[in-house]
């Protein structure tokens, strides 16, 4: 329990360090002896950082929202029934397609960010939302893929087989017969996707080039000049940034832990 308490107390100081700087001043925080606490608690940075014109926050945070979502729906669009098949049918090259999907896993936008660049200029797409929508969604969509598959691939074929004895077709089987035995694995493949997508950055920087269209995470190095930083806006950025995982995480912790944990034990 100790132990347990040190390594709590090791990762959340970070954030403690962070909370208590974003309600610091400027100067509060580049003092030549800084403290941990601030000496005056200016809750107004949180409201300031909004309107200051480094750049366009709300709008960022709305570009965050739009993509993360998007992009997470495009993954469980395509996954869903790409996991579904995988698993139950027995095509050939199955192995073949399954390896192929896993080494995209290996790759990164910020690898790919020049070709990707080009390639959206030629579509048209480039500075837009949409761009960013399709990268995340296609570099998350192998781990969606696996993680589901295996779900999938865990539920005996004899419930199928009994659904459609009993007149259920292809996608009644999959959508009322499977899904609610797979929820834990979908939820853990969105939680991922979502959180990935959120935090994206190195591709968002070189396809964006529009303040408005750029995520908080490109957003946040605004705040960081060449001879100045406001430092008391990174903080306050970064857990604004930071609060929407941490609910999305406390509302479905257990059915995320039922996900990762899910053929431990048989």
């Amino acid at each position: 329990m100790v132990a347990g308490a040190v390594v709590l107390l090791i990762f959340v100081i970070p954030y403690l360090i962070m909370f208590f700087g974003s309600v610091k001043t400027k100067s509060e925080i580049r003092s030549v002896e800084p403290t941990y606490f601030p000496t005056e608690w200016h809750w107004e940075n949180y409201l300031t950082m909004w309107f200051t014109p480094e750049t366009p926050l709300v709008q960022n945070l709305i570009s965050t929202i739009v993509i993360s979502v998007f992009a997470t729906l495009l993954v469980l669009l395509v996954a869903l029934p790409a996991a579904y098949y995988t698993a139950r049918a027995r095509f050939p090259g199955r192995l073949v397609f399954m390896f192929l999907v896993i080494v995209t896993q290996m790759l990164q936008p910020a690898v790919l960010t020049s070709g990707l660049f080009r390639q959206f200029g030629f579509l048209g797409i480039s500075d837009t939302w949409l761009a960013m929508i399709l990268i995340n969604a296609a570099f998350n969509l192998s781990f969606a893929v696996w993680i589901m598959h295996s779900f999938f691939a865990g539920i005996p074929k004899e419930v199928d087989e009994a659904a459609q004895l009993d007149g259920a077709g292809r996608l009644t089987v999959l959508f009322k017969i499977n899904l609610p035995l797979v929820w834990p694995g979908i939820v853990t493949a969105i939680v991922f996707t979502f959180v990935a997508c959120w935090n994206e950055f190195a591709a968002s920087l070189v396809i964006l080039s529009t303040a408005g269209n750029q995520p908080m995470a490109v957003a946040l190095t605004k705040f960081v000049g060449q001879y100045e930083t406001s430092w008391h806006y990174v903080f306050g950025v970064s857990i604004v940034a930071i609060v929407p995982v941490v609910v999305l995480f406390m509302l479905i912790e257990k059915r995320l832990i039922g996900g990762l944990t899910a053929g431990s034990v048989k």
